[in-house]
């Protein structure tokens, strides 16, 4: 998910910003590039809704978006460029990066160099170097750098979660998860270019969801298989891509995202040694925010999935004929994510989601690419 324009004029900027650990009375003030879909849908309203931050600036080139985010933010800045927001990096105690994937790398290096914390949009970067790269810049200057990684806190991601912890699968063998919409008709745009520059494409967009899911889940990743197909007329970029990752403890986990699925699979399919979990459907979150629900101060209806949805664990049954008993699924939680950058900036503590996992995920994602370029099993850290 990341935002769209205002992105031109890139500097290093010269600020002293980033935190001395103790919030501005008002909070923390946050500047926010980008405002197509994902600042505007993601960004923006969790930040506002998180107690001790303060979104204070927009970066935007598009008039109709300066306008939006006024209207939708009371008292926020707008400016048009980045270089407007670094001439200013130390009134600001946090950048967030929602531009195209392309310009992620580059505007975390000037925030990281104006001396303010960064988020940035998934994928943090095109590659494992460039990601480490920028994890030693902010560990060199003691700066929270933190991708976005929301899908940590989809509703059936935090049930899988506590399964695990409760020891209601056994030993996991086989771990499937599915992020597959249908949608025959390319929609066009970066997204879906086809030149690298962009960093589109499936593997990279909700592939950077379900490596990162599974990595959590079950540690690193020893070897990688891919398959990677341009399947929809006038596509350019991956559209139906599937991974299998080997991680170093043994467990399997199989991974489809896919634009091209007439009937979508279970979102998360887990198997283990005593039993078995089945979920489908997608967290209510995403549909919430596109609806312009927002997260209130009372959060107990955030994120809640009807009863009909829950999954099923079980073992030797079908859960489409009944099988298994249903779980209730846990509230989808978005909102933490933020939460929990507020008490990193406060407190110094890890950020919820760390640079180093994240190149951990890219180095997957490349091993995946390999894979299906040349048709054949890549083990991670073997020289390409």
């Amino acid at each position: 998910m990341n935002g769209m324009e205002g992105v031109d004029g890139m500097n290093s900027g010269n600020g002293t910003g980033g935190t001395s650990g103790t919030a501005r009375r008002d909070g923390f003030r946050v500047g926010l590039i980008g405002y197509g879909l994902a600042g505007s849908v993601f960004h923006a309203p969790l930040i506002a809704a998180t107690d001790g931050l303060v979104l204070d600036t927009v970066v935007t080139g598009d008039p109709d978006r300066q306008r939006q985010a006024a209207a939708e933010h009371p008292g926020v800045r707008t400016v048009a460029t980045s270089d407007a927001l670094f001439e200013r990096a130390g009134e600001l105690d946090l950048i967030v990066i929602a531009s195209p994937n392309r310009t992620h790398v580059p505007l975390a290096y000037a925030a990281l160099e104006a001396g303010v914390p960064v988020v940035v949009d998934k994928p943090l970067a095109a590659t494992a170097a460039e990601a480490e790269a920028l994890a030693g810049l902010a560990e060199e200057r003691g700066l929270l750098l933190s991708p976005f990684q929301n899908r940590r806190w989809d509703n059936d991601f935090r049930t899988v979660r506590q399964l695990l912890a409760d020891g209601a699968l056994g030993s996991v063998l086989r771990f499937e998860s599915r992020f597959e919409r249908w949608r025959p008709q390319p929609k066009g745009g970066w997204r879906e270019s086809g030149d690298p520059a962009e960093i589109g494409g499936l593997l990279y967009d909700l592939g950077s969801h379900v490596v990162d899911q599974a990595l959590a889940l079950f540690g690193p990743a020893a070897a990688v298989y891919a398959e990677a197909d341009v399947r929809r007329p006038g596509a350019e970029a991956d559209d139906d891509t599937f991974i299998a990752v080997t991680h170093a403890n043994g467990v399997r986990s199989h991974l489809w995202v896919s634009a091209t699925t007439a009937q979508l699979g279970p979102r998360f399919r887990v198997l283990g040694s005593a039993a078995g979990y089945v979920k489908y459907g997608l967290d209510p979150q995403e549909a919430a925010l596109r609806e312009g629900l927002r997260p209130g101060a009372d959060r107990s209806g955030w994120g809640v999935e009807p009863e009909s949805l829950w999954g099923r664990l079980g073992a030797g049954e079908s859960p489409q004929t009944g099988g298994g008993d249903p779980v209730p699924t846990l509230p989808g939680d978005y909102p933490a994510y933020y939460a929990a950058i507020e008490t990193s900036l406060r407190t110094g503590a890890e950020p919820p989601v760390t640079a180093r996992e994240a190149v951990a995920a890219l180095q997957v994602l490349e091993a995946a690419k390999v894979s299906a370029d040349e048709g054949r099993t890549v083990r991670i850290g073997e020289p390409r």
